[in-house]
């Protein structure tokens, strides 16, 4: 069951949009979007993060223009969040990430591709037009296949690679493993591979004659546990491109990405599906800013839902944030529309509370309007 691409009433409430999507999709595959893994401490406490921190507005400001625009790297961005990646779409909606990526590019977000994607990157790409556009890589054991992704995704006009680090292996995702529901496995992440030269060639028969055996080959080389920071000299030397780090938590771990020559970092723990128990994203950013001292943009992801969160997390150090879940719930509960409905509805939340917090530019924000509460 998916979601009926008709006209619905309107969601704001987060609990709301996600109790939507909830309706609208087989049970084991929103649970394996809402879920986080071991007993979920991690997922909640990137929400409960955001409340120990309350804004104080200053007020008497003209707030009759606002700007909400970014700038990462040279380039500036409308807004202030982009589309975080998110595998495995085929599985919440049939047009899975081409319907996110035509939202994209209906409401001018910028669009982060995952590496497991049910569509290939290159499909993704002719969907999305001009609108801006980076790649997120899983590094493949196989080291051969991660430079042609890296190249295809070139090619195809991303402009930055995001190397996600948190995920040597798949974290233990209770709620997955007792609904036995592993995407990956079913075909839903196989758009980029299948679709590969350097991946179809290590197999005896094509996906197409036999995708079950591919299946296999993949999962045998998808994530790489023997990875570490030497490696990263490889990338560094096969593009000109940005290199990102996604899934740093440890202040030292922001400093090495600087001496090994990364463009920028991501602050996340991988919207708590990874390790358990580890330190909330927001807590973690003003140590990480602190230790970078703006040499390079940092990014924020995980527990972000409402404009106020993006507000906290700029004010705390982030040059901008990756949204998640809420538009993943948008997809679920309304395809494209709901997409486009979730993207616009957060974009207003940031507009207001920019307005009601007494500032007209988002790059005015710093942490002087926050106080732990």
């Amino acid at each position: 069951m998916y979601g009926n691409s008709q006209k619905t009433k309107p969601i704001y409430h987060f609990s709301d949009l996600e109790k939507d999507a909830q309706n609208a999709i087989r049970p084991e595959v929103f649970t394996y979007i809402q879920s986080g893994s071991g007993n979920e401490e991690t997922l909640e406490d990137n929400v409960r993060a955001f409340r120990k921190w309350k804004i104080v507005p200053q007020f008497l400001h003209d707030v009759s223009i606002l700007d909400l625009s970014i700038s990462i790297l040279g380039e500036s961005y409308e807004h202030p969040f982009l589309l975080a990646p998110v595998g495995h779409l085929g599985a919440v909606h049939p047009n899975g990430e081409l319907a996110v990526a035509r939202a994209a590019k209906n409401t001018r977000v910028p669009f982060i591709g995952s590496t497991v994607t049910t569509f290939s990157l290159e499909e993704i790409a002719r969907e999305l037009g001009n609108t801006p556009r980076w790649f997120q890589l899983y590094w493949s054991k196989d080291r051969e296949l991660t430079a042609s992704l890296v190249k295809r995704a070139e090619k195809a006009g991303y402009s930055a690679i995001l190397v996600t680090i948190d995920t040597p292996i798949l974290g233990f995702r209770e709620a997955d493993l007792t609904n036995q529901f592993f995407p990956l496995r079913e075909g839903y992440g196989s758009g980029n591979y299948f679709s590969d030269p350097v991946f179809r060639k290590r197999l005896k028969e094509t996906p197409e004659e036999n995708p079950d055996a591919a299946i296999e080959e993949l999962l045998k080389i998808v994530f790489h546990p023997a990875l570490s920071w030497k490696d990263l000299r490889f990338i560094r030397e096969l593009t000109n491109l940005p290199i990102f780090l996604k899934g740093v938590l440890h202040p030292k771990d922001g400093r090495k990405a600087l001496e090994y020559g990364m463009d920028g970092i991501v602050v996340s723990n991988h919207g708590g599906r990874q390790l358990d128990g580890v330190i909330a994203s927001l807590d973690a950013l003003p140590q990480i800013v602190k230790e970078v001292k703006g040499e390079i943009p940092i990014l924020f992801d995980s527990g972000i839902r409402r404009g106020t969160d993006v507000l906290k997390a700029i004010a705390l150090g982030a040059t901008g944030v990756l949204l998640g879940r809420p538009y993943v719930y948008g997809l679920a509960r309304n395809g494209f529309e709901g997409v486009v409905e979730v993207l616009d509805h957060f974009r207003n939340d940031i507009d207001v509370s920019l307005a009601t917090a007494g500032k007209a530019r988002i790059s005015e924000l710093d942490s002087t309007i926050l106080v732990r509460g």
